[in-house]
């Protein structure tokens, strides 16, 4: 039975119509629950009470444009920067990241409860684009360059492995995460075999690995 207790709390109209006894769950159909009164087994149907729910506006940003949209969710909860839903609309079926929260007035905080938002502040996260700067094998920064590339959100970067994307090959040096990403202890990360999925980047240090593999031929 979907989210229903085993036991609930209800008045019994046997033996307690004022007050709330515990009551078994036995059966759930038709919007309604029949229970049993374990003060006195009587047998009886109920309608379970349903959360209140609030619509919430929600802005997402994916590759430098932005849309809104509209979500519902549970009065009493708690929503956090950093939380990642689903967001299925008529135009849309992607996963979002909520990078911040507005409040009436303008106030942007980190968590508040859903009835006290104004507007959801998201990015999609199912496919990226990951800016990426490039440095010339000897070290110089003049003739650095960026790229950009797209890829799923769960595509993993590491520090040390030599990636390619069309007439691109670099090998990784180092990347920054995303501020309004948890769970990482530090900005950057620049020891071998770090990892990141690309949907917590910021950005991607890497060296160019391009003129040595022509020079190879």
């Amino acid at each position: 039975m979907n989210d229903i207790p085993d036991r609930i709390p209800t008045p019994c109209p046997s033996c307690s119509p004022d007050l709330e006894t515990v009551h078994e769950v036995l059966t759930e159909g038709g919007g309604s629950l029949t229970v049993r009164c374990s003060e006195c087994s009587h047998v009886h149907k109920v309608q379970p009470e349903r959360e209140r729910e609030v619509t919430l506006d929600v802005v997402v940003s994916q590759d430098g444009e932005s849309f809104t949209a509209n979500v519902t969710t549970p009065e009493g909860a708690t929503i956090e920067v950093g939380d990642e839903f689903l967001l299925e609309t008529e135009e849309v079926l992607s996963t979002v990241r909520v990078t911040s929260l507005e409040l009436d007035g303008q106030r942007r905080v980190e968590s508040a409860p859903a009835d006290e938002i104004e507007t959801v502040w998201t990015r999609e996260v199912d496919n990226v684009s990951v800016d990426i700067t490039i440095h010339p094998q000897d070290g110089s920064r003049d003739d650095s360059r960026s790229i950009t590339v797209h890829v799923p959100g769960d595509y993993e970067f590491e520090v040390g492995a030599v990636d390619d994307f069309g007439d691109d090959e670099f090998e990784i040096d180092a990347f920054v995460v995303r501020k309004t990403v948890t769970g990482y202890d530090r900005d950057r990360y620049d020891m071998e075999g770090d990892t990141v999925p690309a949907k917590d980047v910021k950005r991607v240090y890497a060296y160019d690995e391009t003129s040595s593999a022509w020079s190879a031929w």
